[in-house]
């Protein structure tokens, strides 16, 4: 069984793994957004693959449904569920790093391959490449000081800052920890290794389709 939970907001719905960092997905109901969540199992089974990882999801178990946030209604995962509060541990921390890693690199590559200019739509306002990418580091910059770490704003393209920054968040979620919030008023590691992995991989498939 593929672990799933519901995170219900006015709104939307996010669907999201318990065990895979990164796949998570959003509906209007709770129907839609799990069948979302399984349509894009193809696509994850790629990151999985690039990290080293074997990704043969199974049914999807419900196993919680908790009350979302404004967070939730904007189409992000934003609250953490009750296991995330048990100990975080090594083969957890393993995943974590290899799947970041790994979208870290699919987000650089498609800096430089992708179209500049892409095709507009309703995701991200229109948006074009480098202002995705742009976005992507300095939300990340923002979810880091969730979880104990800060760094000044920096250009996305300057490659000493984001390489810094990325091996601070490594050093966090790629080694076990208790489950506690990782600073005062921070998110516990589990919830925090979605929700790096999910903001990256989400703008990785946004940069794809409209490219």
């Amino acid at each position: 069984m593929t672990r799933v939970y519901l995170e219900e907001g006015r709104t939307k719905i996010v669907a999201c793994a318990l065990d895979w960092p990164g796949w998570a997905r959003i509906g209007t109901t709770e129907d839609r957004a799990v069948a979302a969540l399984t349509t894009y199992a193809d696509r994850y089974r790629l990151i999985a693959a690039s990290a080293g990882l074997s990704f043969d999801p199974g049914p999807i178990e419900i196993v919680e449904t908790v009350t979302g946030v404004n967070t939730t209604d904007w189409g992000a995962p934003g609250v953490p569920v009750a296991e995330d509060s048990q100990p975080y541990g090594a083969a957890a921390a393993e995943r974590t790093a290899t799947i970041l890693q790994t979208a870290w690199r699919a987000l650089d590559d498609l800096a430089r391959s992708a179209p500049e200019t892409l095709r507009k739509g309703p995701r991200g306002g229109g948006r074009d490449r480098d202002e995705i990418v742009a976005h992507a580091v300095d939300t990340e910059r923002a979810y880091a000081r969730k979880i104990g770490i800060r760094h000044r704003p920096f250009a996305a393209h300057d490659r000493t800052a984001l390489t810094a920054l990325r091996t601070a968040i490594l050093d966090v979620l790629g080694n076990p920890a208790d489950g506690a919030p990782l600073t005062r008023d921070g998110w516990p590691p589990a919830y925090a290794a979605r929700r790096f992995a999910w903001h990256v991989l989400d703008h990785v498939w946004e940069i794809e389709d409209k490219s």
